[in-house]
């Protein structure tokens, strides 16, 4: 029985990869990417896979039972490549799909929630079997700014005092292998999140006690976050989208106390203060 990952060449994609090895799954897994060669590395089978080329995505699913449909990355793209892939699987006699959308996806007031929820409910129209795994915020998408805000003596962002719930890729990805290999996650919804929630402020706070240098937090309206986000190099409209998800968390949309991800991977989520570790320790290397 093959086990399809989709983007397995992600950041994501990779640990996905990496924990369903250690579950002694390396010789039926099978990298979906569009560079094979990129996933020489991985030591798995690699196919060819393009979410936006749907004649040649059943050809890559065939002999697939267990599919790892990793979202893609394409903002605006989402929808149309996800029933792509879903419909190629269909046809392909994939018999289980698994899907990392976004968390509390039918609600969230995100620019990225539409895609994802859309996604969602092409899934269950396929007739396929699902688990939908509706991901909060990854811990490294503000600890991958922590060299900027030491450098510049701030962190920066838009996210007011909301609270997010967020954890490490590891996790997330801990949690779909879990529930690859394990029973009773057919045709579920679970909303995953970090066991404990932080506003931008404690973690500001976090950086300057282990830094040893006074780093607060500032926060600013979004148009000026975005401003300042583009100055730094990011193309115009991911900053907009950035600056647009900091507004969103200060809403609670990147808030989850159900506990649910530390369920499914049998352990507490990785704390703040171990990824802020690691961020710094990156920055004296």
């Amino acid at each position: 029985m093959k086990t399809g990952v989709t983007g397995a060449t992600g950041q994501l994609g990779r640990l996905v990869v990496e924990k369903l090895k250690e579950k002694g799954l390396a010789e039926s897994v099978v990298a979906l990417v569009r560079s094979p060669q990129k996933a020489a590395d991985l030591g798995v089978e690699a196919r060819e896979f393009d979410y936006s080329n749907p004649e040649k995505l059943g050809d890559a699913l065939q002999g697939i039972e267990k599919l790892i449909l990793i979202s893609g990355n394409e903002l605006g793209q989402r929808a149309t490549q996800h029933a792509n892939v879903i419909e190629a699987a269909k046809k392909a006699g994939v018999k289980w799909v698994v899907y990392t959308s976004l968390l509390h996806a039918d609600t969230s007031t995100l620019s990225l929630a539409p895609e994802h929820f859309a996604t969602e409910k092409a899934l269950k129209a396929s007739g396929l079997a699902y688990t939908i795994l509706r991901n909060g915020w990854y811990t490294e998408n503000y600890t991958g700014s922590v060299t900027g805000a030491v450098a510049a003596g701030a962190f920066i962002g838009s996210a007011g005092n909301g609270k997010i719930s967020s954890a490490a890729r590891a996790d997330f990805a801990e949690a779909i292998a879990a529930v690859v290999t394990g029973e009773g996650h057919l045709d579920k919804t679970y909303e995953l999140a970090g066991d404990n929630s932080y506003t931008l402020a404690d973690l500001a706070a976090e950086i300057s006690k282990q830094s040893g240098k006074a780093i607060p937090y500032n926060n600013l309206p979004e148009t000026e976050y975005a401003k300042i986000l583009k100055s730094f190099g990011i193309p115009e409209g991911f900053a907009d989208a950035i600056a647009s998800w900091d507004t969103g968390a200060s809403k609670g949309d990147l808030l989850d106390e159900s506990h649910q991800l530390s369920k499914l991977i049998g352990k507490p989520t990785t704390p703040l203060a171990e990824k802020v570790k690691a961020a710094l320790a990156a920055v004296k290397n």
